[in-house]
């Protein structure tokens, strides 16, 4: 059976994307959940119409984000954190604190869930984030974490 998927699902595809699925998960789950719809003839040429207006909606996207990766890239985040006597945090620096600083310092509003750190900031010092702000389109972004 072949589905049109309305939203993202896990461990099957994205969003718009015509994929095939057994029949019971089909009917059972994904079109009752309004993960998907039938890929029936009129659906799939609606289908068609929608991926020509995603391709152009995608490419103006793709050179906003440019800017945005720009500003990624020369920028390093200060992040203040509480430290004791031997530079060593009270606690760690987690993404939601790392999303913060970017929102105030660069005014880029970034999803926490879209940082991804390469292990657990508990000192103070210069690191590396991952950040994801597209399927397509990761950038590194560097920050330092100082001393209240």
């Amino acid at each position: 059976m072949e589905v049109i998927l309305t939203n993202d699902v896990d461990k099957l595809g994205d969003k718009n994307d015509l994929v095939k699925v057994k029949p019971g998960y089909g009917r059972n789950y994904l079109i009752p959940q309004g993960l998907a719809i039938v890929a029936n003839d009129s659906n799939k040429r609606a289908w068609e119409d929608m991926k020509r207006q995603d391709a152009r909606r995608e490419d103006k996207l793709m050179k906003e984000l440019q800017s945005v990766v720009g500003k990624l890239q020369a920028a390093t985040v200060k992040v203040g954190a509480k430290a004791g006597t031997n530079e060593k945090l009270f606690g760690t620096v987690t993404s939601l604190q790392l999303a913060d600083a970017i929102k105030k310092q660069l005014n880029i509003p970034i999803d926490r869930k879209k940082i991804q750190m390469p292990e657990e900031v508990k000192t103070l010092g210069a690191f590396v984030a991952v950040v994801d702000l597209h399927k397509d389109l990761k950038v590194e972004l560097n920050f330092e974490v100082f001393a209240e």
